[in-house]
């Protein structure tokens, strides 16, 4: 062997000896970056006010939430208009199975008065079977024809909570017990607690509450989409012909998918209505759906920290708007010049969803993955973890027969 071959073959090894070490790299800095987060996010009580504390409890919730409709949307390919339906199914199944029976005026309300972790669990479990039994109409259409459809679940819902009055206390709502665990409360400071010297109340439990749920959420939607039914819902979302003749059961996944995006619904309702303290017909309308499709599209379809980011982006903005609305410019308080807090985040996220379409259609979890690769030092073209991004689609058959809604 010439001296020049044995140098071309030692330049190629170590080529290769870098290009397998970035990905360990990007492995590392992302699981640093994780325990960093993670560590925050348990110190944080002691440390920042109330209010951050409440609006972080609300994002937990709208993080479950829009992992559930991702799965659907951005990893099946579904398009789901339906998921404040979902939400209001497990908040008013919450309240009635652990509210107590009573009312004021003309509210007659009735309750189970049952513990509220069953409550929570009876939320859960009624909203995905609520998906379920919509799944054989959502297995039969496609695109906007299913988009449509699941319109007709909202319009439902709200008809419902507004005359149903003795479970969901009609127009004007109705309050939601406190949530407890093993004797435990999170909505109040009975039993007292301290830790570090630090009272932790109400809004320091929900914290941990709204973490542990998240954190569960998140995990369980990882393992799913690393899994093989998670393989197989990319392949049917690619194309449903080409998972049919690999052995994917169309309609079993289809379903099931609904299932479980519908339970992630319950779960981010039950929190909703813990977060708010009460329920009301307008907390689930149309709008609830259209801002966590705008979650989703702003995080990233396909990608489960894109969820993430996009529901801390969506669901905090108003909020900081109206806490701040004296120092922020063009927004003004209630009563005074200038836009509303609400009205100014709706500008903000049209805004954003236009430049997320224009220039990175990964949305935020693109953006994430970009700055990783930088850390980690990567060059060239790197490979997305598995339930993080959405694979490229593959190309029908030419002879597939267009489903409905389908433009070809």
């Amino acid at each position: 062997m010439s001296e020049a071959t044995a140098t071309r073959g030692r330049g190629a090894s170590r080529a290769e000896t870098r290009r397998s070490g970035a990905p360990q790299r990007r492995r590392l800095i992302t699981l640093l970056l994780v325990v960093a987060a993670l560590v925050v996010m348990l110190l944080l009580p002691l440390y920042v006010p109330e209010f951050w504390l409440r609006t972080g409890f609300a994002v937990f919730g709208a993080v479950v939430g829009a992992i559930g409709l991702n799965l659907l949307v951005g990893t099946t390919g579904q398009l789901s208009l339906a998921h404040a339906f979902f939400l209001a199914v497990g908040a008013v199944s919450y309240v009635y199975v652990s509210g107590e029976s009573g009312g004021i005026g003309i509210a007659d309300l009735s309750g189970l008065g049952l513990p509220p972790v069953i409550g929570m669990l009876v939320g859960v479990l009624l909203a995905g079977l609520a998906g379920l039994l919509f799944s054989p109409l959502a297995a039969r259409l496609r695109g906007i024809y299913l988009g449509v459809a699941s319109l007709a679940l909202v319009f439902i819902g709200v008809h419902v909570l507004n005359a149903w009055t003795s479970v969901t206390g009609g127009f004007n709502g109705r309050s939601a017990p406190e949530f407890s665990l093993f004797g435990f409360t999170f909505g109040n400071t009975d039993p007292d607690l301290f830790v570090l010297g630090v009272p932790f109340r109400e809004a320091e439990r929900l914290w941990y509450l709204g973490l542990v749920l998240a954190l569960g959420a998140y995990l369980f939607a990882r393992n799913l989409l690393r899994s093989r039914p998670g393989r197989a819902l990319q392949t049917l979302r690619d194309s449903e012909v080409a998972a049919s003749v690999m052995g994917v059961n169309v309609q079993g996944y289809k379903a099931r998918i609904f299932l479980v995006s519908s339970m992630y619904g319950g779960l981010s309702g039950v929190m909703y209505a813990l977060s708010i303290g009460s329920i009301a017909p307008e907390s689930f309308g149309l709008e609830v759906s259209i801002l966590y499709l705008a979650m989703i599209v702003l995080g990233g379809l396909g990608s489960v920290n894109g969820a993430v980011l996009g529901a801390l982006f969506v669901s905090a903005l108003p909020l900081v708007f109206q806490r701040y609305a004296d120092a922020i410019p063009f927004v003004g308080g209630q009563g005074e010049g200038g836009l509303a807090a609400g009205e100014a985040a709706r500008f903000l996220f049209g805004a954003a969803i236009v430049l997320v379409i224009l220039f990175e259609p990964a949305g935020l979890a693109g953006i994430a993955r970009r700055l990783t690769r930088r850390g980690g030092g990567a060059g060239g073209r790197a490979t997305s973890p598995p339930g993080d991004a959405p694979s490229r689609p593959t190309s029908p058959d030419p002879s597939e027969k267009p489903a409905q809604g389908s433009p070809t």
